[in-house]
């Protein structure tokens, strides 16, 4: 395997973000592509916002250009992996208060203090299956428990198979991590692991 790398994003890491995005993410005609992972960072009203533009400036293009701004901004939490210099993974993780939409309520409804909540993965097309959703999730623990939190949680969406849409990782995965199920509804698991 080779020597894979997970970083925090911060605004020195910024132009590496929308490389891979701009590059790697979804070059294997993932139906979630194109993507910039902006949504779960974004307020109901900025989404529909950046939508009406779509026709006007493309769907890559406005995704770029908002995520360029929320980057900016600082608004877009989470880890890169890096293969060398290069980014060939995210994952969007940040306190579950920074996701106005992405949190199902029922999470929400049945917290146990201070939480970091995953919301997302993508990884380049070639490096699927290398470890590197676990290596995130791993990562992702370790600082929110050097931080304080009191738990990590993930929002798997139920499916006994592989599904193209599941950007928040599936079910065993998190089993693997340690997590174990607080609740399920409507087909989405809250996968806890209490630090």
């Amino acid at each position: 395997m080779k020597t894979i790398v997970i970083r925090p994003l911060t605004s020195e890491l910024n132009a590496d973000y929308l490389d891979f995005f701009d590059r790697r993410a979804f070059t294997d005609e993932n139906p979630n592509g194109p993507c910039y992972c902006t949504s779960p960072n974004q307020e109901e009203d900025q989404i529909k916002k950046m939508v009406s533009e779509f026709k006007s400036y493309g769907v890559k293009e406005t995704l770029r250009k908002y995520a360029a701004e929320m980057l900016s901004q600082n608004m877009i939490h989470g880890y890169l992996a890096y293969d060398g210099d290069q980014s060939i993974g995210w994952c969007n993780a940040a306190d579950m208060e920074s996701y106005a939409g992405f949190v199902p309520a029922f999470a929400r409804n049945i917290a146990c203090g201070k939480t970091m909540s995953i919301v997302c993965f993508e990884i380049a097309p070639g490096y699927r299956g290398m470890g590197i959703a676990s290596a995130f999730i791993d990562r992702v623990c370790a600082d929110a428990k050097s931080k304080g939190y009191a738990a990590v949680e993930g929002y798997a969406i139920l499916s006994g198979q592989r599904n193209e849409f599941d950007f928040q990782g599936p079910y065993r995965l998190y089993q693997k991590a340690g997590f174990i199920e607080a609740a399920r509804e409507k087909g989405q698991a809250v996968m806890r692991k209490v630090l």
